[in-house]
């Protein structure tokens, strides 16, 4: 270690101190403090660490949290960014606040923003990619998919002996020629599918050939544009899978129960797209030597994180809430919501920032009129764009009078108090969140930071 990445290691160390016992927060400041004092630091705080690294659009903070849980089983202590702070200064923070512990074999799983995979993999020289999906979010940051996904690749160059354990169901993640060791995953829930041959909904993304532009066909869709699919016209189709779920047995917004294999297994939450999160997982820790029994126990005590279907008790109301971020997430979540049987109340939270993506049209894309409206008895809508959202759901067959806007945090935190039902839902874009749990905290009906 150098005399710089050593000042920088203390400074950095320092602050995360300050940060987290004085102020309670601070989850990128010490690594942009410490990457100010040395741009190498990373490389010197990795040493000695096989790194996985997990990107893609969404997911990527829950499988990441899926792989941890899971090595641990096996391998103790494992470094990781739980707070979901994916961008270089938040991935340096993250090594700076690690309690060392001494093991056999130094692990860290980091969950890395598809923008920042290219200098974080020039300091970090991982030994695993986790690919889990693309879809289009946050244009006015990424552009289309393919231009998402070329910044994913000139990352994956830079280290062409890592292993890329790929969702197979995405077309696009085996339609560029890499030399890495290839492991892809995806679901197969019937082996008599050959002879189907159907699209994709009109106004689904990413269903283009990305050998030909031909529009991709399907022997079998999960949800979007994932799923068994191949070209007619060049006969792309998905690679060969090494790992698959072959059913699902039961599913709820808090549950999901499914087959691996013959194995079954089940995890705390909700969502067809937290089966695949959970299966990237699981390819994981069977390519770093766990057995399924393993997997199966560190699933069965996965626990809720930070804003992805975390759960907040708040006096008489089982209050879900959950991070959305683009078309396809939204989308999803709507379906799981569907398969709750009991009444709730529905709560919108609309922000427009950086972090967010400033542009709000997403919200047009998702089926908010496949909801099952009979089931919610209040709305309530909040955010800095609560009038984008308010429309959105009126357009969608909402009647106003059955909706309450009310985007000051802490007016709506006293409105949840008086909805009809004990379930209640919300849905929210990442700095409405941050802002809805900082008034939360204040009002010590959570704990402070993440």
């Amino acid at each position: 270690m150098s005399f710089k990445s050593g000042i920088a290691k203390v400074a950095g160390k320092a602050s995360y101190w300050f940060l987290h016992n004085v102020l309670k927060g601070g989850t990128s400041f010490p690594g942009k403090l410490a990457m100010k004092i040395d741009p190498q630091v990373l490389n010197s705080l990795a040493k000695g660490y096989e790194t996985i690294i997990v990107t893609g659009t969404n997911g990527k903070t829950m499988t990441t949290a899926l792989i941890v849980e899971s090595l641990k089983k096996k391998y103790g202590d494992i470094l990781t960014n739980p707070s979901g702070s994916n961008m270089q200064q938040g991935i340096v923070t993250a090594f700076l606040a690690h309690k060392h512990k001494r093991v056999q074999r130094k692990i860290a799983v980091l969950e890395v923003d598809e923008a920042n995979v290219k200098m974080v993999t020039k300091l970090l020289h991982p030994s695993a990619f986790v690919l889990t999906n693309i879809f289009r979010d946050q244009m006015d940051r990424y552009g289309e998919i393919y231009t998402t996904y070329d910044k994913i690749v000139n990352g994956i160059k830079l280290a062409p002996k890592a292993k890329i354990i790929a969702n197979g169901d995405a077309s696009i993640f085996s339609s560029v020629d890499l030399p890495n060791p290839k492991i892809y995953f995806g679901f197969k829930l019937a082996d008599d599918l050959e002879t189907n041959d159907f699209k994709a909904p009109v106004n689904t993304d990413g269903v283009l050939c990305p050998k030909c532009d031909h529009i991709l066909h399907y022997h079998e869709r999960i949800y979007a544009n994932l799923g068994d699919f191949f070209c007619p016209n060049c006969g792309y189709h998905r690679p060969k899978l090494t790992y698959t779920v072959n059913e699902i047995i039961d599913q709820t917004p808090n549950s999901l129960k499914f087959k691996m294999g013959e194995k079954e297994y089940a995890i705390n939450i909700g969502g067809t797209y937290n089966i695949y999160n959970a299966l990237a997982a699981y390819s994981v820790a069977r390519e770093f030597g766990l057995s399924d029994e393993e997997v199966a126990a560190a699933f069965a005590e996965n626990k809720r994180i930070f804003g992805r279907q975390e759960l907040i008790k708040y006096g008489n109301k089982e209050i879900d809430l959950i991070l959305v971020k683009n078309p396809v997430g939204l989308d999803e979540v709507l379906h799981m919501l569907n398969t709750e049987k009991d009444d709730y109340s529905l709560v919108t939270l609309l922000n427009a920032n950086h972090a967010d993506g400033i542009d709000t049209s997403w919200i047009w894309d998702a089926d908010y009129e496949g909801l099952d409206k009979k089931k919610i008895k209040r709305v309530l809508v909040g955010g800095q764009r609560w009038h984008d959202m308010g429309f959105r759901l009126e357009v969608s067959g909402f009647e106003p009078g059955t909706m309450l806007t009310n985007p000051d945090d802490d007016s709506l935190i006293e409105e949840i108090t008086k909805l009809p039902t004990k379930k209640v839902y919300i849905l929210s874009t990442y700095t409405a969140m941050l802002a809805l749990r900082k008034a939360m905290a204040e009002k010590k009906i959570i704990k402070a930071g993440m």
